[in-house]
């Protein structure tokens, strides 16, 4: 915080899914959701996907918490894009000189390392395919959902990656209907905590396209944790390798799952776009 009582803020960004990070270990700061909905307006605020706030760790085996608040000025489990911008963050600044750290999350620790120039490599932690874990309040075992949005039925894969996914099979992904069906099934009463709906279209078993309609932000142009249940979800249905490029409208992910008993480990690049600062 400076003298004036302003809030210090770096503008990042994952492949386009952007973020203000706020350091809340040396500078006191603690989000209202009208305040976070008040900055992340494109016109009248900074603009951004989510907030990402670093904070001390409560953890003795953690390196530091690891918050995410969405644009709606609502607070997400997981971030993977996030999570990059957030290494790369607290090393910049000097809160830390490591290279791979533990991040204290409210759903678990998440590991993360820098492997080379500005990428980095996040283990997402093991996909659960339990509907429960979304959660999910409808019958069946899957591994293909139905569910019926407007008089349609919509077939679907559930992941969550310590964050809610349903995963949309997709031929052609560029005219997959993302901002309405991604909205309709986002917010619809099967999922009593919302979901983030990804249209996923296979071109090979290397090689996958994704967008995302992200619970609380809308469609963003990438989208780590949806691209980890996507390869998930594919892998799961054995129509992809263990090591696949998913292309989103931002750019590409490498995501690597050998498959059940493992964690998820997904790769890209972190961002810094400016520094600056804002009055509460």
């Amino acid at each position: 915080m400076t003298a004036d009582g302003a809030i210090r803020f770096s503008k990042m960004h994952g492949l386009g899914n952007d973020f203000v990070v706020i350091d809340a270990v040396r500078q006191a700061f603690l989000p209202t959701p009208a305040l976070v909905r008040r900055l992340a307006d494109r016109h009248t605020g900074i603009g951004f996907d989510q907030l990402l706030l670093v904070e001390p760790a409560a953890r003795t085996d953690a390196d530091f918490r690891y918050r995410i608040f969405n644009a709606d000025g609502s607070e997400a489990e997981q971030c993977g894009n996030g999570a990059r911008c957030f290494v790369q963050f607290v090393r910049m600044h000097g809160l830390t000189d490591k290279t791979e750290l533990a991040l204290e999350t409210g759903t678990g620790l998440l590991h993360a390392a820098v492997t080379d120039g500005n990428l980095v490599a996040v283990q997402m932690g093991e996909p659960d395919f339990d509907p429960a874990a979304l959660p999910y309040a409808a019958s069946g075992a899957g591994p293909i959902h139905e569910l019926d949005v407007d008089g349609e039925r919509v077939r679907m894969h559930l992941v969550s990656m310590g964050n809610p996914h349903a995963v949309i099979p997709v031929d052609d992904v560029e005219q997959a209907p993302v901002a309405t069906l991604g909205r309709a099934v986002g917010s619809h009463p099967a999922f009593p905590r919302g979901v983030n709906v990804g249209f996923l279209e296979i071109q090979d078993r290397l090689n996958a396209r994704l967008r995302v309609y992200e619970r609380g932000a809308g469609e963003t142009l990438a989208c780590g944790s949806g691209a980890c249940a996507a390869v998930a979800a594919g892998r799961r249905a054995g129509l992809l390798d263990e090591r696949v490029l998913v292309e989103l409208p931002g750019g590409r992910l490498l995501v690597e799952w050998p498959g059940p008993g493992h964690t998820v480990r997904m790769t890209g690049p972190a961002t810094h776009v400016f520094e600056g600062t804002f009055i509460p």
